[in-house]
């Protein structure tokens, strides 16, 4: 398996979850659904043959300690609850940088990237992640 094909898993998955991310209210309040809101059936089953699919390819290979992180996504993203599947992408990509740094896996500058803008992706579904006040943080 090749930096890549986990790049394209990784890719894929986190494009699922900003599909979903943005038909999701800005506010969901549990009066109204208390079980939240879920992803459709087709949803969870590209999500699910994603994840099937590295599990096939994965093999003994390095990258085998994602397979336990893209579980826990796929779980999280079945029940509708897409902060906790954001977390384990984000721990995927802290795991393939180490890697990287590591030297037990190369990237080339286009999947180095890919790397940066998936997480950039993931860090604008999560909360918090657009001050409220312009200016906010930087002192007096």
């Amino acid at each position: 398996m090749e930096a890549s094909d986990v790049l394209e898993a990784i890719g894929d998955l986190v494009a699922q979850i900003k599909v979903y991310s943005s038909k999701l209210p800005a506010v969901v309040h549990l009066s109204v659904m208390p079980g939240g809101l879920k992803p459709t059936p087709e949803a969870v089953e590209a999500y699910e043959k994603t994840v099937s699919r590295f599990r096939q390819q994965v093999g003994a290979s390095a990258y085998r300690p994602l397979n336990d992180l893209f579980i826990e996504s796929l779980e999280a993203f079945e029940s509708g609850r897409v902060l906790k599947a954001v977390q384990p992408l984000l721990q995927s990509l802290d795991h393939l940088e180490l890697m990287q740094r590591e030297k037990t896996m190369t990237v080339t500058l286009a999947e180095e990237g890919r790397l940066k803008e998936y997480r950039r992706t993931l860090n604008r579904i999560l909360p918090g992640n657009q001050p409220e006040l312009e200016g906010a943080g930087r002192g007096l």
